[in-house]
Order: structure tokens, then sequence, then C-alpha cells
């Protein structure tokens, strides 16, 4: 069980608090790549962290971050004209570039003394894996160095390669991310209806055979090794004659992860989870494979929703199954076919985490052994969080190469340890890609 204190610190991330003034030592995603797809085009509303923002791409095709209110009078931003290199208020038709400086004021005569010396709040952006990336904390060193991006595999990788998008939730960040390193609810979540033996319905990536061993061992062994981002965690299952049938999950700081059910040859997929205020959460999702392109007969069932990783979305990102409509829940589906009655991986772990309420009640929690990647993650984050406040920065802030990961399942002798099963697997104890 957490304090209610703790579970406080866990949970907001507006500016001022501990984990919001950790979450901003770090870039974070905050939009996609293709909503800002063209020159001068449309600006899109941003909000991250509880701050209301406003984000649009310049003649140039550079992407700015502003906060939307004019220093003029206060008009919204998200109504201005984007042209020539910058943002114009309708309303007197200040301008201001992607750095949050007012070039032109056509209201104030040439020469006065505010000409030149009027700006508004910018954050810094990048573009990588085709999301549109934001550093919203102080500048670091003694030259004011802004930290490398996290050199997340899917971004290394030719566009071909790789499918990104997002999908927005409606809970606190933290509820979310718990379930990305509980992998033992898959053995009952995501499962078929009892005397099922296929998630066919689901179009998940996982066979019989898997579909077997989770279902028949609901008490996986877990193992975790702590490394320079964050940390990894093994859950091992009992799999035909001695062999363990491994699920391995990464958390990276302060919010990234992979998935434990890409088998060798498969696809990998990741997420990343930014708050949008204390009560949702944007959550996005890649997949990469890093030897050969992503075929358009694969995009297409991405788009659909297929393979779990990915909700069929609908208008602004929202999942069309979702809480507003009890993700659909079919009845007849649920005793039939499915364990949940609601189609889709994605859907079934919202429904699972958003029914805990926006902000989940941790004090009324009785973890079990199972639980050992949710605590190691809420302990990690408050300890992180804590150090920050008592004037210690993030390291793993400063390592973007630590970054560069992979996770997944294998079937191995159950004489290995967790290390040499990463080896064999991975190459490397942690799974970072070898060079």
């Amino acid at each position: 069980m957490m304090s209610a204190a703790d579970n406080e610190t866990l949970v907001r991330t507006h500016a001022g608090t501990p984990m919001g003034e950790y979450f901003r030592r770090f870039w974070l995603p905050v939009a996609l790549s293709r909503e800002l797809h063209e020159p001068d085009g449309p600006p899109i509303r941003v909000k991250v962290m509880g701050e209301e923002l406003v984000a649009f791409r310049d003649t140039k095709g550079r992407v700015g971050l502003l906060e939307p209110v004019c220093a003029h009078r206060g008009s919204n931003l998200f109504f201005g004209r984007n042209e020539d290199c910058g943002l114009r208020c309708i309303h007197h038709g200040w301008k201001y570039d992607v750095e949050g400086r007012c070039v032109e004021m056509p209201n104030v005569p040439p020469g006065a003394s505010m000409q030149g010396k009027v700006s508004i709040k910018a954050y810094p952006t990048r573009e990588y894996g085709e999301m549109v990336w934001a550093y919203m904390g102080p500048k670091q060193g003694p030259k004011d160095r802004l930290p490398e991006l996290p050199q997340l595999e899917h971004g290394l990788l030719p566009a071909s390669h790789r499918y990104v998008t997002k999908r927005l939730q409606h809970c606190n960040w933290a509820q979310s991310m718990d379930g990305t390193v509980d992998t033992a609810h898959f053995s009952f979540l995501h499962m078929p209806a009892p005397g099922f033996k296929s998630n066919a319905a689901d179009n998940i990536a996982a066979d019989e055979k898997r579909i077997g061993w989770l279902r028949n061992d609901p008490l996986p062994q877990f193992t975790i090794i702590d490394h320079e981002v964050g940390f990894v965690i093994g859950g091992a299952r009992k799999a035909d004659g001695q062999d363990l049938y491994w699920r391995i999950t990464q958390f990276m700081l302060p919010s990234h992860s992979i998935t434990p059910s890409t088998m060798p040859g498969e696809t990998y997929y990741g997420y990343t989870w930014v708050p949008v205020d204390d009560e949702s959460v944007w959550i996005y999702i890649y997949a990469w494979l890093p030897d050969q392109p992503i075929s358009a007969s694969e995009r297409a069932k991405y788009e659909k929703g297929g393979y779990g990783q990915f909700a069929e979305l609908g208008p602004g990102y929202v999942p069309l199954r979702n809480r507003a409509n009890d993700y659909l829940i079919d009845r007849e589906l649920q005793k039939k076919v499915s364990f949940t009655g609601i189609r889709g991986v994605s859907e079934q772990d919202m429904m699972a985490q958003e029914s805990q309420g926006v902000i989940a009640d941790r004090t009324r929690e009785n973890l079990t052994a199972t639980d050992i990647g949710v605590v190691h993650f809420r302990r990690l984050m408050l300890r992180e969080a804590r150090a920050l406040r008592d004037g210690k920065e993030p390291a793993a802030a400063g390592q973007p190469e630590a970054y560069c990961l992979r996770a997944g399942g294998a079937v191995l002798p159950g004489s290995l340890s967790f290390e040499e099963t990463m080896k064999q697997r991975f190459g490397t104890i942690t799974g970072k890609v070898p060079a």
C-alpha cells in the first residue's frame, strides 16, 4: 500500500510539483509530426502537464511551441494566422516566431521602446521518430545546454521501418504506466474465454502455445535488473518440458516502455506516456522492425487497431471503444469468446485502468508478489522526484544513447538465469542494442 502523501507526489505533474519538475527535465513528445503536416498550416492546441500551449510549423518547417496568450491584449494565438515565419495574432497583428519573440507590432510606431523587446513563453522543440518533442525544463550545465533526446530505437530507423500513432486515455498517467510493468495481468485480462485456445478475435501477436503458457501459469516469477535509465523486468512462466516462457519489459525514465510480447523476428512495440493533466494522458505508440520495412498490409492492420498495441481510433485520436460507451462491452462475447467481452487489447487495458477512477486511491490496494514491477516503478519515480527536489538532477536525462533498448519474449531452458536469458535473447544483460 502507498500512503496518501506518496500517491499525491506520484500523480501530480503540474509545474512546481516534485513529479512535474522531474518530468520537465526530460524531452517529451507533445504531438505527432503529421499533426503539423505542412509549413504555414493550421496551428494546433497542445496541453502538457496542465499547461495550455499552441504549436505551429513555420514557413521554414520549424515547429514552435508557445504559450497561446498574445502579449498585447491576451487574445488566443490558436486563432492566429500562420504566415511568413511566424504566428500572427488576429486581434492587432502582433506576430511571434518559433522562439516566442514578437517580431512585428503593426500598431506600435517604429522606434518605440517596446519594439524588439516583447516575447512570450516558448519551449524548444525537436522532431524524432515522427514525433514533435519539447523540453519544458531549465537548461543545464555551465554552458546552459539542453539535454539530448532519448535515442529510442524506432527513431534511428528509416520511416519505412516504423509506424507511430497516439491515443488519449482518461486517467492519471501513473495508473496507466502501472499496466506496462505488470505483465501478470495477461493471464486474465487479455485471455480468450475459458475453453478457447485462440485470441484471434483480438488479432494479437500470440499463438496458441503462448496463450496456453499464459493461461496455465498465472503466477510468473519476476526478476528485475536496474540500468542507467530505468530497469528491465522479466516474468518467467512454465513452458513445455523444462523450458521457461519469458516476457521481458523495459521501463525507461520518466515514462517510456517496450512491451514483452515480441518473439525473435517479430515486430517491436514501444510506448511513451505524457500527462495532459492529472486526469488524462497521451500515450504515444510506435512499432518498428530493425531490419526491414513494415509492409503496407501491416500498416493497414495497425490503422484498424490490429495486434493489440493499437486501439481503433476516432476523431482526435480518441479510441472508438472508450469509457463513455463502456468500451462497447459485449456480454455474449464475454460468455463465449473473450475473457472481458471487450474487443482490443489496448481497450481492455484502458478499461482496467480507467475503471479505477481518474486518480486511483492506492491506499486501498492489497498488492501481491506479482506486483513487484509496479512497486519497483513507483519507488523509483518517488526516489527520483525527491532527489531532484533536494537538488540532484536526474542522471538519465544526460544519457540519451542508453535509451536504445529492446524487450520481448523468449522460450529458453529453465536452467538459465535472467541475466543469461537476456544475453541469449538480446546480446546484452540490459537489452541495450549492440552498436
